[in-house]
Order: C-alpha cells, then sequence, then structure tokens
C-alpha cells in the first residue's frame, strides 16, 4: 500500500506562492531531485499541475540540474484530479469523477510515496482520511497573504520528524494524531 504524502514549500506564515517564494537553494533543489526520482508518483489538483507542466518543457536556459528534475519528474506517473481540465500531458492520468474512489485504488495498488500537491485537493484528501503524511518545506520568507498551505481545518497532528534541507530551508513532517 502506498503511503500519500501532502507537501509544499511554503513561506514561515503559511502561504504557498512559487512565484513569490522563489526558486530553492540549490542544495534544496538536489533535495527535491532526489524527492521526485525516488517516488512512486504525483497527485495534482488541475491549478498545481498546471504549474508544474512547466517541466514537460526543455529550454534552452536550463541548466544540469534542471534537466536532471525534469528528467525525473517526466519519468513518474501523475493523477490530476481535475473537472475543469479535459485533457493532461505525458505520463498523467485525468481523474475528473469520483477521485476519492480513485485515490483509494491508487493507494491499494501502487506502493511507495505518492505526493500530493495543491492545498484544496490535500483538504479534500484529508478530510477523507487519505493523507498519510503532511511535509512543511518552510522558506526563509514572510509573504503576508496569498494561498494558505492548508484550505481548511485540520485534526490535530504529531510531530514526527524535522530537519534542515539546506541553508534556512527547513522540512517538518507531520501525521494525523
Amino acid at each position: 500500500m502506498a503511503k500519500l504524502v501532502f507537501g509544499l514549500n511554503q513561506s514561515l506564515d503559511g502561504y504557498v506562492d512559487h512565484m513569490q517564494i522563489g526558486p530553492p537553494p540549490p542544495e534544496a533543489f538536489r533535495h527535491f531531485i532526489g524527492l521526485v526520482r525516488d517516488a512512486t508518483g504525483f497527485v495534482y489538483g488541475g491549478r498545481t499541475y498546471e504549474i508544474m507542466r512547466y517541466w514537460d518543457e526543455d529550454l534552452p536556459d536550463w541548466d544540469a540540474e534542471d534537466r536532471e528534475f525534469a528528467a525525473a519528474w517526466q519519468s513518474k506517473p501523475k493523477w490530476v484530479v481535475s473537472r475543469s481540465l479535459k485533457s493532461v500531458g505525458p505520463n498523467a492520468t485525468l481523474v475528473a469523477d469520483d477521485f476519492e474512489t480513485e485515490i483509494r485504488k491508487l493507494k491499494a495498488e501502487q506502493t511507495g510515496e505518492i505526493y500530493v500537491s495543491g492545498p484544496d485537493l490535500a483538504q479534500s484528501l484529508t478530510e477523507a482520511g487519505l493523507i498519510d503524511e503532511y511535509r512543511l518545506y518552510l522558506f526563509p520568507i514572510v509573504l503576508g497573504s496569498g494561498k494558505p498551505f492548508f484550505a481548511g481545518p485540520r485534526s490535530r497532528l504529531r510531530l514526527v520528524g524535522s530537519d534542515r534541507i539546506a541553508g534556512d530551508v527547513i522540512r517538518l513532517t507531520y501525521v494525523p494524531a
């Protein structure tokens, strides 16, 4: 059985905004390359998936690490939960209806870690009791507003790990209490 992990980069005040937080420092980016390489796959909400489609490209200004990340990401299966998207890109499956049943089936059929991205999707999966672990990657920036990491209230969580990923980037790992 696979473990469903919700994790995103966030500001110290709890907001997720890849444009304002900016790219991770090189050492943290190496961490994320390894994470993607070791992942079983990814479950995305439609908006987050559209942002991640950036890695389907092969842009001339990319360096070797960008290409390594893109190759790892492209090789992994992706399940995109969306009612608005009509199609998805390579190595991706659109889940438009009864996503809870589909994600339960996915967890039962796969092994390893499947990463969930998108606060609204994670909220729905949390309410269905499907998220096994929360990984908060804290970046040393305060945004003051934006999309919160948690899209709604959560039952109590229990801290099971904390570690410095690189420089000032810290990962906190929680499980449902």
